[in-house]
């Protein structure tokens, strides 16, 4: 049975719950598929009626999107219990966003365990290593021997989140010694001592406060499942697994999508997201947006008097003006993605300059020879009269698309750079600001360029 088949169920009122007949069929992914396209209210009353196993399962998907709302509107002894059978990552992600009171009231329903686990990972940061982390593990003494460890892993796999890698650590001082892969372990002698199976390599690992990214950088690197998160002093709190960085990060290139589109961060489904909360979210962006294009419309009254003798200039400043913000917008999305895959560096700011000088140089002068094009082939074919000073205007065109794309490839691939150095997320540099920056600042480089080749003619 498939979601489809559970909305039709539901559709169609068989039996006194709509998840009842035939739930375990089901795969869990289509569950949270279908919760999702309930409201809260109607997903807390299916949660509620789901058998604590099932319920358990389905909290613990990152896709379920109304979980914090779930576990707030259940009664508290079902939420406490949901929350104890989660894995403590996935329950500290949702008692993150739960509201402080019925959060207070949910941590004081957990058993001692959880709520110490639980508690732990809430002190980190959200977006680092030990916020992502799970503390559900396998790790044995380097004092054990294979088939021991073995043994070990029949006892505990249904409480682990993973048991693909063993963490072996040092009897006296619980430091981590090595890594040993499962297939090792599988394949190893059972008399032998477990540390012996290890790679000969010292283990991988990260430090709690170590962001998503390179924590994702550090699991693509070396191909890991998992990487263990060690203190100070060596000893693992708990490992950060690939299916919860991956979460992460789809998470975080969502953020960084919505501000490159110029707006607010919005954690909701599109058509989840309340009417009045999109518009807020949108319109602040607009609004500064539009009060920076008002620059736009002052630089122009200062060349009023050159539109007025030379109207045929005005035809094009549309034109100029969008291959100035495409070409920033182009160079800011290259660098944002290099940034973020460690490409570039701030300090490389000047091979970014030195790079991006001539692919706007080159960028500007294609674009540059279709304008001209474009003017003589309407010309003679008499689409349109620019004029007998056309040639003159044709290289003006051409000349200032040169100079406009040239510049907005140099600003949208240094300003991301720039705000990275002052501490701001580089994603900020949006499409929309690049485009209104250059709009700016190509009114003027096109009508300098204008009054250079056109002073004594039209102009």
């Amino acid at each position: 049975m498939n979601v489809g088949t559970l909305r039709r169920q539901d559709e169609a009122g068989d039996g006194a719950s709509p998840m009842a007949a035939g739930l375990e069929l089901n795969h869990v992914a289509d569950i949270v598929d279908f919760l999702n396209g309930k409201s809260a209210e109607e997903a807390t009353d299916l949660v509620a009626h789901m058998p604590l196993a099932w319920s358990v399962e389905v909290l613990d998907q990152p896709e379920f999107h109304d979980a914090c709302e779930v576990i707030e509107a259940l009664p508290q002894p079902k939420a406490a219990a949901i929350l104890e059978g989660m894995s403590a990552d996935r329950a500290a992600d949702v008692l993150r966003w739960v509201s402080d009171p019925a959060r207070e009231r949910l941590r004081a329903a957990l058993g001692v365990e959880a709520k110490t686990a639980i508690d732990h990972l809430l002190t980190y940061p959200e977006g680092t290593a030990g916020s992502l982390m799970t503390t559900e593990f396998v790790s044995v003494p380097a004092t054990w021997t294979a088939g021991r460890t073995m043994e070990h892993l029949r006892e505990v796999e249904g409480s682990r989140e993973t048991i693909y890698a063993i963490y072996v650590t040092d009897p006296e001082s619980q430091r981590l010694v090595a890594t040993v892969p499962l297939r090792r372990l599988m394949f190893g002698a059972p008399d032998a001592a477990v540390a012996t199976l290890a790679p000969g390599h010292a283990p991988i690992s990260v430090r709690p406060q170590t962001n998503r990214e390179e924590v994702a950088r550090t699991i693509r690197k070396y191909d890991l499942l998992a990487v263990p998160v060690l203190d100070s002093t060596g000893r693992i709190l708990g490992i950060a697994t690939v299916d919860d960085v991956m979460d992460a990060m789809i998470e975080e290139q969502t953020e960084d999508v919505q501000r490159m589109g110029g707006m607010e961060v919005i954690d909701k489904p599109y058509l989840d997201i309340p009417f009045m909360e999109m518009i807020r979210k949108r319109a602040g962006w607009l609004a500064v947006l539009f009060l920076s294009e008002m620059l736009t419309a002052s630089a122009m009254q200062v060349f009023a008097d050159e539109l007025e003798r030379a109207i045929v200039l005005a035809l094009f400043i549309p034109l100029v003006m969008s291959s100035g913000g495409n070409s920033g917008s182009q160079a800011t999305s290259l660098i944002i993605r290099a940034l973020a895959l460690q490409e570039v560096r701030i300090s490389d700011w000047w091979r970014v300059a030195v790079r991006e000088l001539p692919a706007g140089i080159v960028l500007g002068t294609i674009l540059g020879i279709i304008g001209m094009l474009r003017i003589a082939v309407w010309q003679e074919a008499g689409i349109f009269d620019y004029g007998e000073h056309w040639k003159l205007f044709a290289v003006t065109i051409g000349s200032a698309l040169v100079g406009i794309v040239t510049f907005g490839s140099l600003t949208g691939s240094l300003l991301p750079l720039l705000l990275k150095r002052l501490g701001f997320d580089p994603a900020t540099a949006s499409a929309p600001f690049i485009a209104t920056l250059v709009d700016v600042t190509g009114i003027v480089i096109y009508f300098s360029v204008a009054w250079v080749f056109l002073h004594g003619t039209l102009l």
